[in-house]
C-alpha cells in the first residue's frame, strides 16, 4: 500500500494537547492517530486505526491457533440477562443504562459473559459439543468517573474477550492454560514486556484470576514481586498471619488522658513523654488505627464500617474496594459520623463497634443491628496488645488486648503493602512497581451458567452445569502501552509488526528529479508488498518533514535530498537513530532486504 502525504488524512500538532497527562496520550494526539470526542472517548484516525488492526491481527492469529472461534455481539444489549446475574445492580454507576421508546431497559455492554453463555445455551445441549471457546473483538463501555491518560482509562474502549465452556474443572484447567499460553505469545510477538500477577476477580466473579501487567510508571495498578518469583496485584496480596501471642502477663487495660493526641504522630510523642514503658519507646506499630469507611451496596444501601489496622500502616482504598466488591467504598462523611455518635473521630477504638458495642443486638433470626461492623487487619491476632482510641475526646486505652478485651466481626486485607514486606509464599521480600493492565484471565466456574441455566447432558445422560473461563485483552489499552514504551523525545518509534507504514519516504528539496526519484523508490517498495507513506508535499520545508517523520514513528525513513546530486539517498532507522547512505541504483533492492530481514525478526 502506497499513500501520499499530500492527500493522506493526517494533521500533526507541535504542542501537547491541554488535557494530555501521559506520553502516549500526548504523542497519539499530536501525531494524528486519535482525536478527543468527549472525556474518555476518542475518534480513531487512519494511522491509529491501522495500528489497532495490526494488534487485532496478532490477537486473532493466536486465538485461532488455540482453537478459539470468533463471533461478534451487539454493543447494545437487553437488560434481562444482566438482571438475572445481578450485574445490572452490581456494576453500579459504571454501567451505561438506557431505555428505548417502549421503555424497555438496555445497556451498553461493559463485558459480554451473559451473551456468550446464552449463545452456547441456545446451540449446545450435550457434553459431546464441548469444549468450545468463543471470542470477539468488540467495543466496550464503562462510565468511568475519572477518565484519564487517553486510551489507558476511557469510557469507550476496544477489547478482545474470550470464553471457554467445559464439562468439568479438569477441562476448564486445560482451556485456561491454553489461553494463558496464547496471551504470552501475543505480548511477546508485540514486543510488550509483561508480568503475570495473581489478581482479584471483582465483579466478574470466579476463582483463579491472573492479570498481565505491563511495568510502567504511569500505570494505575500497583503490583508486587519477590526474588523467588511471587507476583501479584497489590489488591490480591494476602498478609502472612502471625501466630497468636501469649498475653498472660499483659496488665489490664487502662484509660489515660491524651490531650491533643488526635494524630498518630502526636499520640506516639505524647505516650513516650507521659506513659513511658520499660520495653522501649512506643512506636506507631503499637497503635491500633480505626478508620471509618462507608460502603454503598448494589441495592443502594449505605453501610458504615470500621477497619482497624496497625498504626504504622495506611489504609489502601483499592485493597478495600477489592475486598468489599461489588459494593463501592469511600471514606465516611460528616453525616455518617452524625448518624453514629458512638464513633468519635480521632479517638475511635474497637470497643465502640463490632461485637464489643453495647448498642449491638441480635434478633431471633440472627440478624445483627445497632452497631457498625468491625473488621481488623490479619496482623491483629489474639493476644496482641495495643494503644487504641478511648471513644472519648482526648482519651486513649493502653494495653488493649485482642481476644481478651475486644473481638471483631472478621478480618480484611485493607492495609497498604510496603516495600520489603514478606511474600505470602515465603519467597522473599516484596518489591513494589506500577503497571498497566493489558490482559486478565479468570476461571469463572459455574456462576454465569447457573444464573442463566446453561446445562448439557453428560456421559450418563444427566444434566450438568457447564463450567466457564473468561479471558480479556484490552486491545486499545495495549496500543497505549506500546506507545508509552515505543517513543523518544521526538515522537513515536513503532516496531515493524505494529507500524501503520513500514517505510516513510521524504522528498526534501526542490526539483523534478528529486521527487521522481523519491516517488519511484516508494512505488517499488510498495509494489513488493510493504506499506509506504510518501511525503510528497512540494511546499513543505525539510525541517517540517523531518519533524513529522520523527513524530509519526515509522520504523524506517528514506530521505531523498541533498545527497541525490552525489547519487545517494539516506536510509534512517527510527528506533536506534542510525543512518546509512545507499546508491540510488541499489536503493530499492537494499531497502527491501532490510525490511524483509526485520519483518522476519519482528523488530
Amino acid at each position: 500500500m502506497l499513500k501520499n502525504m499530500s492527500s493522506f488524512f493526517v494533521r500533526t500538532l507541535r504542542e501537547d494537547p491541554a488535557d494530555a497527562e501521559v506520553t502516549s496520550h500526548k504523542l497519539l494526539v499530536r501525531a494524528g492517530y486519535i482525536r478527543r470526542t468527549a472525556p474518555g472517548i476518542y475518534t480513531w484516525l487512519p494511522l491509529g486505526l491501522q495500528v489497532l488492526k495490526r494488534i487485532e491481527k496478532v490477537v486473532r492469529e493466536e486465538m485461532d491457533a488455540v482453537g478459539a472461534q470468533e463471533v461478534h455481539f451487539p454493543a447494545l444489549l437487553p437488560a434481562e440477562p444482566y438482571q438475572k446475574t445481578n450485574r445490572w445492580e452490581e456494576y453500579g454507576p459504571t454501567l451505561f443504562k438506557l431505555r428505548d421508546r417502549k421503555a424497555a431497559d438496555y445497556l451498553l455492554a461493559p463485558t459480554h459473559e451473559e451473551m456468550f453463555t446464552l449463545l452456547v445455551k441456545d446451540m449446545y445441549s450435550s457434553y459431546k459439543d464441548l469444549p468450545v471457546t468463543l471470542y470477539q473483538i468488540q467495543t466496550k463501555y464503562r462510565d468511568e468517573a475519572r477518565p484519564r491518560a487517553g486510551l489507558i482509562r476511557g469510557r469507550e474502549f476496544v477489547m478482545k474477550d474470550a470464553y471457554s465452556f467445559d464439562i468439568d474443572q479438569e477441562g476448564l484447567n486445560t482451556s485456561y492454560d491454553l489461553q494463558r499460553q496464547a496471551y504470552q505469545r501475543i505480548f511477546e510477538r508485540l514486543g510488550l514486556e509483561y508480568v503475570i500477577c495473581s489478581a482479584m476477580s471483582g465483579a466478574m466473579g470466579g476463582s483463579r484470576s491472573e492479570e498481565f501487567l505491563h511495568p510502567c510508571e504511569i500505570g494505575e495498578d500497583t503490583f508486587v514481586r519477590s526474588p523467588g518469583g511471587y507476583a501479584a496485584n497489590a489488591e490480591a496480596v494476602t498478609t502472612p498471619v502471625p501466630a497468636p501471642v501469649d498475653a498472660t502477663n499483659v496488665p489490664a487495660f487502662s484509660v489515660h488522658e491524651t490531650p491533643g493526641a488526635k494524630t498518630m504522630e502526636a499520640l506516639v510523642e505524647y505516650s513516650n513523654e507521659h506513659y513511658p514503658r520499660a520495653e522501649g519507646d512506643w512506636t506507631a506499630a503499637n497503635m491500633l488505627k480505626s478508620v471509618v469507611v462507608a460502603l454503598t451496596h448494589p441495592d443502594g444501601e449505605r453501610e458504615v464500617m470500621v477497619i482497624a489496622i496497625p498504626g504504622d500502616r495506611e489504609v489502601d482504598m483499592k485493597r478495600v474496594e477489592a475486598a468489599v466488591s461489588p459494593a463501592e467504598v469511600e471514606m465516611a462523611s460528616a453525616a455518617d459520623f452524625e448518624n453514629h455518635p458512638e464513633l468519635v473521630a480521632g479517638y475511635l477504638g474497637p470497643q465502640a463497634c463490632g461485637p464489643n458495642s453495647p448498642l449491638r443486638t441480635v434478633d431471633e433470626d440472627g440478624k445483627i443491628s445497632g452497631s457498625v461492623r468491625l473488621l481488623v487487619d490479619p496482623r491483629v491476632v489474639e493476644g496482641t496488645s495495643w494503644i487504641a482510641g478511648g471513644n472519648e475526646v482526648d482519651k486513649h486505652v493502653y494495653n488493649l488486648v485482642m481476644g481478651r478485651d475486644f473481638t471483631a466481626d472478621g478480618t480484611i486485607e485493607a492495609a497498604e503493602i510496603r516495600e520489603g514486606d514478606p511474600a505470602p509464599d515465603g519467597s522473599g521480600p516484596l518489591e513494589l512497581a506500577r503497571g498497566i493492565e493489558i490482559g486478565h484471565i479468570f476461571q469463572l466456574g459455574k456462576k454465569y451458567a447457573e444464573a442463566l441455566d446453561l446445562k448439557v447432558l453428560d456421559q450418563n445422560g444427566k444434566t450438568q452445569v457447564v463450567t466457564m473461563g473468561s479471558y480479556g485483552v484490552g486491545v486499545s489499552r495495549v496500543l497505549a502501552a506500546l506507545a508509552e514504551s515505543c517513543n523518544d523525545e521526538n515522537g513515536l518509534a513503532w516496531p515493524m509488526i505494529l507500524a501503520p507504514f513500514h517505510l516513510q519516504v521524504l522528498a526534501t528539496g526542490k526539483g523534478e528529479e528529486l521527487f521522481e526519484t523519491a516517488g519511484s523508490i516508494a512505488k517499488a517498495v510498495s509494489d513488493a508488498g510493504f506499506d509506504v507513506l510518501y511525503d510528497d508535499r512540494p511546499k513543505v520545508s525539510a525541517g517540517v518533514k523531518f519533524a513529522d517523520a520523527e513524530l509519526l514513528g515509522m520504523p524506517y525513513v528514506l530521505v531523498v535530498g541533498r545527497g541525490l546530486k552525489d547519487g545517494v539517498v539516506e536510509l534512517r532507522d527510527r528506533r536506534n537513530g542510525t543512518a546509512v547512505e545507499l546508491p540510488v541504483a541499489e536503493a530499492s533492492a537494499e531497502i527491501l532486504r532490510v525490511l524483509e530481514e526485520n519483518r522476519e525478526s519482528n523488530r
